[in-house]
């Protein structure tokens, strides 16, 4: 039982050598302990438990009761689908941090929209959270209402990126976003497309390119970046965000 709830705890990390390094536990070792041919001593126990923030049940019981918590993702008939990867997002792959992003906007056709959402972890998930900005509420005639602009989601791994879905309170204006590490050498951009669910028309932006930008750098400068947030130009983009959205290109 071990052996198999540790193989799934380990699968959604890039490598067994990685995964081995991050705990600080011999690969050979840790080998044994996947195939279910050897137990750790108490103390790597301990160690790996931390690390996953699952208790000394994992020995013992499916890693489904274990990781039983209130919670849709948790229910029996999701767990497997949805429960384990919504909680398996290390910090390598989609590190924690304020994040800005630039897109085309859905309501005004020739408008671009530069916004910023927070990434953080909190009991094993990776959550999302965000505020409309204030200029692109009013443009719209919409309320200032810090409770009205707030959004917030969830982000799950996927193959070769993360996704994550984000709502308005009381589940109001959802959007679907899909990432991937842009292949270049500036590391913190993530290049995918976000989803507006809503009906079909003839007219309209529902599916639109978005980069986003892991913003590495003092508090003060994260601020400055919050405060130019909004509707703008192409010409007001934040540096390098046009030339990834590739706004000269029909996005297929």
């Amino acid at each position: 039982m071990f052996g198999r709830n540790l193989r799934e705890l380990a699968a959604p990390y890039r490598s067994v050598a990685s995964l081995c390094r991050d705990l600080g536990i011999n690969r050979t070792q840790f080998n044994r302990y996947l195939s279910g041919d050897s137990f750790p001593r108490p103390d790597v126990l301990a160690q790996i438990c931390a690390f996953f923030d699952v208790d000394a049940r994992i020995l013992l019981e499916p890693i489904s009761s274990v990781l039983e918590k209130p919670g849709v993702y948790n229910h029996p008939y999701l767990y497997e689908f949805l429960g384990l990867r919504s909680r398996s997002l290390p910090e390598e792959i989609f590190p924690s941090g304020f994040y800005r992003f630039s897109r085309k906007s859905f309501i005004e056709p020739d408008q671009l929209l530069v916004g910023m959402i927070h990434v953080f972890r909190q009991d094993c998930y990776v959550f999302v959270r965000g505020f409309e900005p204030r200029s692109a509420m009013r443009a719209q005639g919409l309320p200032l209402q810090s409770q009205l602009r707030e959004f917030r989601g969830v982000v799950s791994p996927q193959d070769d990126g993360v996704s994550f879905t984000v709502a308005h309170r009381s589940n109001a204006a959802t959007t679907f976003n899909y990432l991937s590490r842009a292949a270049t050498f500036h590391n913190s951009y993530w290049l995918g497309y976000t989803a507006l669910p809503t009906r079909a028309t003839m007219s309209g932006r529902r599916v639109t390119q978005v980069v986003y930008e892991h913003l590495n750098c003092p508090f003060a400068d994260v601020m400055k970046a919050a405060r130019q947030t909004g509707y703008t130009t192409v010409e007001g983009l934040p540096k390098f965000h046009a030339n990834y959205l590739q706004l000269d290109k029909p996005f297929t």
